[in-house]
């Protein structure tokens, strides 16, 4: 056993397994706590990160500018930036580190739900190996696959819609808005490619792993809505109020005619 099967892979699948055992013997159910618990203990770096990334969208425009000014110098351009983000408070690695923490884990949790549902029987023959030497672990074993209307070892097509749909709600609360045309491109395309992908890969992943996508997805999408709000997945008070004045002023102009010119009055008299 490697040093990452040690550290790692080893420990998630054994509190995956004792979780069973307080939870009716069901994988299912493990998966969905032990990922709210991740996700709560790494809560804090979570925050740090989704702040971080919001506060470089906001910076966008500025850095927009500074790259424009100083197309023809990259010398002067990164001395620029550098400054813009030590006057802003800023730290490009702000979203950067906590994502690198996280990965670790989300990796171990990963490949423990990989081995538990034993898509393959090598798998379960060398399931034991990771074990540690507590009797609650093997009275647990084997663990059922079977979760609501899932088999937790194959993929399901409900639930691969599932992931689609929290990962593209999640990616629209973080997408900015631009009015550069070739962002807005961009932007759209991640938006919808991402969240397809994974919908497309989860069909021939087991339901194991999309149920803990889809679980992770909610729950993130609950700390992007308390740290920074819905976003891009909700407009603004003052888009909305922009396209209330633009269509009152399609009405006024439908109204009065065109050049400005008002309507003449309708007879009353027969």
């Amino acid at each position: 056993m490697g040093i990452w099967d040690l550290v790692a892979v080893q420990p998630m699948i054994n509190v995956l397994i004792v979780l069973s055992s307080y939870l009716f013997n069901n994988l299912g159910l493990s998966i969905i706590v032990l990922t709210i618990v991740v996700n709560g203990l790494m809560l804090p770096l979570t925050r740090k990160q989704l702040h971080a990334s919001k506060a470089m969208q906001e910076l966008q425009p500025k850095l927009a500018e500074l790259q424009k000014k100083h197309a023809k110098d990259k010398n002067k351009l990164a001395q620029e930036q550098m400054r813009l983000y030590k006057e802003s408070g800023i730290s490009p690695m702000g979203c950067v580190v906590p994502m690198l923490i996280q990965m670790p884990i989300w990796i171990a949790l990963f490949q423990s739900i990989m081995r538990l549902v034993a898509v393959i029987p090598e798998n379960f023959l060398g399931l034991s190996q990771y074990l540690y030497s507590w009797p609650t672990l093997y009275s647990t074993l084997p663990l059922g696959n079977n979760f609501l209307w899932l088999n937790l070892a194959i993929g399901d097509t409900f639930l691969a819609l599932l992931v689609g749909g929290t990962m593209w709600v999640q990616q629209k609360m973080v997408t900015p808005t631009t009015t550069d045309p070739k962002q807005q491109a961009q932007s759209k395309m991640m938006l919808w490619m991402m969240p397809m992908m994974f919908a497309f890969f989860t069909l021939s992943f087991p339901s194991g792993l999309a149920l803990f996508w889809v679980t992770s997805n909610i729950i993130r999408i609950g700390i992007q809505y308390f740290a920074t709000g819905w976003g891009g997945l909700v407009p603004s008070a003052a888009k909305k109020q922009a396209v209330r004045d633009r269509k009152y002023k399609e009405r006024i102009a439908l109204v009065e005619g065109p050049k400005g010119s008002s309507l003449p009055p309708t007879s009353t008299q027969g």
